[in-house]
């Protein structure tokens, strides 16, 4: 079952899809828009997130061939979609083109900002918009996703009895 952290940034989705991933030995496919941005630079035009939509999806597939049991996903193409809407004004349809998760953690910016140097959007009001969009690509292209809100704590509790429940009902068939 592959399970992607989804939303807006500065929400967690990073550090507790590192943490679960090691907890439980499960396989993780992370950012690699964080590691284009640390190597290019974080001005990015569309040439730029097409190349980090493309790559991240393909870090997907080839983490995917191997059928783990659970597959942890910090961010995927449909998350390079909504910084597309946010940075260009546009979503380009290769992106929302490529293959899906099968269920989808979108976290609220409820908690609060913590800049990296990597960071765009931190106002309250910019941050706001860039979720909704996040949120409203889920929607477009209807895939199934539950919402993560709270504090630290209540996000970590949240996810992990998420996951448990997807993961029961897949064995149960």
């Amino acid at each position: 079952m592959k399970v992607c952290f989804h939303g807006a940034e500065s929400t967690g989705k990073s550090v507790l899809a590192a943490k679960l991933a090691a907890e439980w030995h499960c396989p993780l496919v992370t950012e690699f828009g964080r590691h284009y941005a640390e190597n290019v630079g974080i001005r990015f035009g569309l040439a730029d997130l097409l190349a980090i939509g493309a790559e991240q999806d393909r870090l997907i597939r080839e983490a995917a061939a191997a059928d783990p049991a659970l597959l942890l996903i910090d961010t995927d193409p449909l998350m390079t979609a909504a910084w597309a809407g946010m940075l260009l004004g546009r979503v380009p349809a290769e992106l929302l083109a490529c293959e899906k998760a099968d269920l989808y953690l979108l976290f609220a910016p409820d908690v609060p900002w913590v800049e990296d140097g990597t960071r765009f959007f931190g106002t309250g009001e910019s941050r706001a918009e860039f979720a909704q969009l996040a949120e409203d690509l889920l929607v477009q292209t209807g895939v199934p996703y539950r919402t993560i809100s709270g504090d630290w704590d209540t996000r970590e509790a949240s996810v992990r009895a998420i996951i448990a429940e997807a993961l029961e009902q897949r064995r149960q068939g």
